[in-house]
C-alpha cells in the first residue's frame, strides 16, 4: 500500500512547524481516542466547524508537503525521487552536489523528514 498522506504523529508534528492553512486534509477525532482522515482544507474546515484544534489535526498530502518546501535555497533545487532503493528528497545544484539530503522508504516520509530538517536549521 502506498502512504498517500502523513500520519498521525508526523501531521502532530509538522502542524508544530507549518502554518496549518497549508494542510490539505485532516484528521478528526472520533470515539475515543480514534481519528478518521477527512479530505479538505483544515482551516476552512476548522472556521466552518468552528471546532477547537484539539478537535482536528491537519494532516498534509504528498502535493502539500512539496509545495511548503522551497523550490531553491541559491543553487540548490528541491528534487524528489526514487534511486538506490530510496526515495529522497534533496537540493542538488547542477552538478550532482547535493547541500541538504534526506531518504526514506516512500515520498511522504521523505519530505517530513526534510521539512523537519530544514526547520531544525531554521531554514523554512
Amino acid at each position: 500500500m502506498i502512504k498517500s498522506y502523513t500520519d498521525l504523529e508526523q501531521s502532530k508534528k509538522l502542524a508544530e512547524i507549518l502554518p496549518i492553512e497549508s494542510a490539505d486534509m485532516y484528521y478528526e477525532k472520533g470515539i475515543g481516542d480514534n481519528y478518521r482522515i477527512d479530505f479538505g482544507n483544515y482551516a476552512d474546515m476548522s472556521i466552518s466547524k468552528n471546532l477547537l484544534h484539539i478537535d482536528a489535526i491537519p494532516c498534509w498530502s504528498l502535493s502539500a508537503l512539496i509545495g511548503v518546501l522551497p523550490k531553491q535555497f541559491g543553487r540548490y533545487t528541491k528534487s524528489l525521487g526514487w534511486f538506490d532503493d530510496a526515495w529522497h528528497c534533496v537540493y542538488m545544484d547542477e552538478d550532482s552536489e547535493c547541500k541538504y539530503c534526506v531518504s526514506a522508504d516512500n515520498p511522504i516520509d521523505a519530505c517530513v523528514a526534510m521539512i523537519i530538517k530544514l526547520s531544525e536549521l531554521k531554514m523554512l
